[in-house]
């Protein structure tokens, strides 16, 4: 078992071990569907000041791992949606909240799996280009600042490394730009002293991070952004409004 003296990655508050899971946990909860169960149990654990839920042993992991563990061949039958459903959901929801200005958007896909996304917005005029640290390692993305819109849709509960994360987000982005991403809230969902049982939290598809709305609070303010949620999955991080974001922010 691991160890039990945790620190949260957000806050650097005390966090204590909240359950453990089978490896092959997916997202995918009915009977017979894919994965078996493996045999290898994933530690939660619990911060108890602001919420982040987390599984402390993929912090050591190595990209490779990642790669070779969880996205591999057997990634797709765990989450068919990411192949083609949700970039086209995501690319037409972009498109109705930012189309009319997306010419002067210089835009990011952060994540991006396979670039999907990004190439669905060029073919709708956008300047618009796609990065995942796993798949593109060796991929230059210019200078630093160089992002209007930052988007990463599914990806803040993939990650081990948070504060890694918002390092290259913030580097990334422009002064004046904004970060729009998805991840589930965890309020209601995740309990001290109870069991996991909540269908998000699922290592075979990658979800080690999962986030309390007060987590991202703390995360944002930490990293010098101003944090929103427009819904239960939907967020923006941002310094400065740009004023072809001033509908998002009135809205919220």
């Amino acid at each position: 078992m691991m160890k039990q003296n945790l620190s949260c990655p957000v806050c650097g508050g005390a966090c204590a071990l909240l359950d453990v899971v089978d490896f092959n946990k997916s997202c995918l909860e009915s009977p017979g569907q894919f994965p078996a169960r493996a045999g290898i149990p994933v530690y939660y654990a619990l911060c108890g000041s602001c919420g982040f839920c987390f599984a402390p042993d993929f912090a050591a992991w190595t990209p490779e791992e990642f790669r070779e563990k969880i996205y591999n061949a057997g990634y797709d039958s765990v989450d068919p949606d990411h192949l083609e459903v949700r970039p086209r959901a995501n690319a037409g929801n972009l498109i109705a909240l930012f189309g009319k200005q997306a010419g002067s958007i210089k835009h990011l896909d952060y994540g991006g799996g396979s670039g999907m996304l990004a190439r669905l917005l060029r073919e709708s005029g956008w300047q618009s280009v796609s990065h995942d640290p796993l798949m593109d390692r060796d991929a230059s993305l210019g200078q630093p600042g160089s992002f209007d819109l930052i988007t990463a849709f599914e990806v803040f509960e993939h990650v081990a490394d948070v504060g890694e994360l918002m390092t290259n987000l913030r580097s990334l982005l422009a002064p004046n730009g904004l970060v729009l991403f998805s991840t589930l809230l965890s309020d209601g969902s995740i309990h001290p002293g109870q069991r996991i049982n909540w269908w998000y939290a699922s290592p075979r598809n990658g979800h080690i991070s999962l986030f309390s709305r007060k987590s991202l609070a703390i995360l944002a303010r930490k990293n010098g952004f101003n944090f929103l949620s427009l819904s239960q999955g939907f967020h923006i991080f941002f310094t400065h409004v740009p004023h072809w974001a001033d509908h998002l922010i009135r809205k919220a």
